[in-house]
């Protein structure tokens, strides 16, 4: 978790919200990262968990990431609840809650509903006072 809230950090120098993943395969290697990237690229998908599936897949040559882990700093929403299902990681890890989006627990849980045909192990809190407060500082400045 503290490499995914380092990566985190650098989003603001792009005007984009401090998220951060990382995805680890089974070995515990760091096989993708990614911050969000919103702002920096217009586009409503660049979430820190896709721009890391999307680095770990690309890397990897293939799409699917069984027996990975993923792990962010921010409960992840609906969007990228289904791109960790689809691409078949295997466990997820996240700091913070999302009281308003999050689709790992909170608001709904995409990742463990029983009706899903892929299931995800979820571990969420994971260094949750630090995840929040990296969020509560950049909203805080404007």
């Amino acid at each position: 978790m503290r490499l995914a809230l380092d990566v985190a950090r650098i989003a603001p120098s792009t005007g984009d919200i401090p998220v951060g993943a990382i995805v680890i395969n089974s070995d515990g290697i760091v096989i993708g990262k990614g911050f969000n990237e919103r702002e920096a690229n217009n586009d409503p998908t660049a979430h820190a968990e896709i721009v890391a599936i999307r680095n770990a897949t690309s890397r990897l040559q293939k799409s699917r990431l069984v027996g990975c882990t993923l792990i962010v700093t921010l409960e992840p929403c609906a969007m990228c609840a289904g791109a960790i299902a689809q691409s078949r990681i295997s466990r997820v890890i996240y700091g913070a809650w999302d009281e308003k989006a999050g689709a790992a627990g909170s608001v709904w849980d995409v990742l463990r509903d029983p009706r899903s045909i892929f299931k995800v192990e979820v571990v969420a809190g994971v260094l949750e006072k630090e995840c929040a407060a990296l969020l509560t500082e950049f909203f805080k400045d404007r």
